[in-house]
C-alpha cells in the first residue's frame, strides 16, 4: 500500500529532523524539505490516474471537457499551494506562506471565471 510507504517515509524523516535539531537545526529544516519533496513528487505520479478517470467521466456524461480542466487546475492549485505554504510555514517564514495563499486563492478566482460566466449567461437566458 502506497499510504504505508508514504507514512513510514514521513516518520522516518521527522525523527531524523528531531534527532538533527539539537545539533544543527538547518539540516534538520533541510530532511523536513527533502521528505516534503520526495512526497509530493510521488503525489505527481498519482495524477495520471485522476486524468484517466476524468477522462472517462467527461465520455459516460455530457459535460464540455473545458469545465473538467477548469476543476482539476484549481485542485492543483489547492495541492501546490499548501505544500509551499507548509514548508515556508516549517521554516518560520509565515509571511510569505500566506502570500502564497492569497496568490492561491486569487488564481483559483481567476481560473474559475469561465465558469462564473457561463452560469451567468445561463441565468440571464433563463430570465
Amino acid at each position: 500500500m502506497d499510504i504505508l510507504k508514504i507514512a513510514v517515509l514521513g516518520i522516518a524523516g521527522v525523527l531524523t529532523a528531531l534527532v538533527l535539531k539539537r545539533e544543527k537545526e538547518e539540516y534538520s529544516l533541510f530532511i523536513s524539505i527533502t521528505v516534503c519533496i520526495c512526497i509530493f513528487v510521488y503525489l505527481l505520479t498519482k495524477v495520471e490516474t485522476i486524468l484517466n478517470f476524468t477522462e472517462r467521466m467527461e465520455n459516460l456524461i455530457a459535460v464540455d471537457s473545458r469545465y473538467i480542466a477548469l476543476v482539476i487546475k484549481m485542485v492543483g492549485i489547492t495541492y501546490v499551494a499548501e505544500f509551499a505554504i507548509n514548508i515556508c510555514r516549517d521554516a518560520g517564514y509565515s509571511a510569505i506562506g500566506n502570500q502564497i495563499e492569497i496568490f492561491a486563492k486569487m488564481s483559483i478566482l481567476v481560473v474559475s471565471l469561465p465558469v462564473l460566466t457561463a452560469f451567468l449567461e445561463t441565468i440571464g437566458s433563463l430570465l
